[in-house]
């Protein structure tokens, strides 16, 4: 008997077309997770960088932001806080080397090698203390910013200067400042 284009879509025929399609979307649908786990993952997106806008800043204010999951400090220092943080003597301090990330160079831990030159106001910095990892008190207007004007660990009695460099306590390395440029003259990249 000879077969004809018109012959009637049979339920068999029903059936695995169906069961065919079915296992398509089976397939795709297990194969998806070993698709995705091959996106990068919100750890190494945080990775990225980070644009801050400045302008809210007052002068004496600072602000916190995250940026891999660290804490940066960010302050609109006062002139007299730039002054003091110049003022200060290598021989003051405890760690005399600044801690910028990224540099292989050591540079003194003077206040221009750890600000922006035009931009010596502003001071970011790596928000946890180098004792024991905790978050140094500071960054609000009322907190206790220890006796040389900067940041106070009250963990362990950790005292920074305004520029972030330890003169006092356990902590043995100053802040670290991460990699930053300035966009413009009220927003920042950093990484």
């Amino acid at each position: 008997m000879a077969s004809t284009t018109d012959d009637p879509v049979t339920r068999r025929d029903f059936i695995h077309v169906a069961a065919t399609a079915f296992a398509g979307v089976g397939a795709a649908a297990m194969l998806w997770p070993l698709v995705d786990q091959m996106n990068p993952d919100a750890t190494a997106l945080s990775l990225a960088s980070i644009e801050v806008d400045l302008s809210p800043i007052d002068t004496g204010q600072a602000i916190t932001v995250m940026w891999r999951g660290k804490p940066i400090f960010i302050r609109n220092r006062t002139p007299e806080e730039v002054e003091a943080a110049k003022a200060v003597q290598m021989d003051e301090l405890k760690d005399p080397v600044a801690r910028i990330l990224g540099e292989t160079v050591q540079e003194p831990a003077t206040d221009e090698a750890l600000t922006k030159s035009g931009y010596e106001q502003w001071l970011v910095a790596v928000g946890i203390c180098t004792h024991l990892g905790c978050i140094p008190k500071g960054q609000r207007i009322g907190d206790e910013r220890g006796p040389f004007g900067g940041w106070f660990c009250p963990c362990h009695g950790s005292a920074y200067d305004t520029a972030g460099r330890i003169r006092l306590g356990p902590a043995p390395t100053n802040l670290e400042v991460p990699p930053y440029e300035f966009l413009s003259d009220t927003r920042i990249r950093i990484g």
